[in-house]
């Protein structure tokens, strides 16, 4: 998403739901220097937008999301609107997206799959 979409969207009356999982990262790099480079962090921290009011500039609506009890009535609003609306889900960035198979290796030798 970028925010020649979200004006379009604005432009347009596009009716539609974003989810933004944030966490404040570079999600896979960050991933991919924990598990193969000893944790050796580097440029994989965001200064992201704040979602919720770049879609209020553009005229939009949006939901900022905390934790588990904020879930239901964000989506609730976000089904709705008649408008696009930005649900932003604030996640640990140190969450890992699994499985994956690691650079050079076959789909059997996934990390964090199924045996």
């Amino acid at each position: 998403m970028n925010l020649r979409e979200l004006a379009t969207c604005a432009a347009e009356g596009i009716d539609i739901k974003i989810a933004v999982l944030n966490n404040g990262c570079l999600g896979m790099v960050r991933q991919w220097q924990e598990l193969f480079y000893r944790r050796r962090y580097s440029q994989s921290l965001l200064c992201s937008p704040d979602f919720v009011m770049l879609a209020r500039s553009y005229g939009l609506d949006g939901a900022l999301v905390r934790g588990n009890n904020g879930v239901r009535p964000a989506l609730k609003k976000a089904l709705s609107s008649r408008k696009t609306f930005i649900v932003d889900f604030r996640v640990d960035s140190g969450e890992n997206v699994m499985p994956m198979v690691p650079a050079g290796e076959t789909i059997d030798r996934m990390i964090g799959g199924m045996a």
